[in-house]
């Protein structure tokens, strides 16, 4: 079975992500990107446009291809 787009593992870490932008990357792994989409979204909720960093976050999780 392949992990990937669809995968228990992406449905999870988009799940981690929709409550907290950046989590579903730390859950794949991912150090630097949870990072990113963590201080963006903290940084721009202030102006109102962290939904869009949020609802990324969630659709990279969800879309996430491991390389290899």
């Amino acid at each position: 079975m392949s992990a990937g787009q669809g995968s228990s593992g992406n449905v999870i870490a988009a799940v981690c992500s929709f409550f907290i932008p950046g989590l579903g990357q730390l859950v794949q792994g991912r150090l630097l990107k949870a990072i990113v989409m963590f201080v963006l979204a903290a940084a721009l909720w202030i102006v109102w446009l962290g939904w869009i960093i949020h609802l990324w976050s969630i659709l990279d999780a969800a879309l996430y291809k491991p390389q290899g």
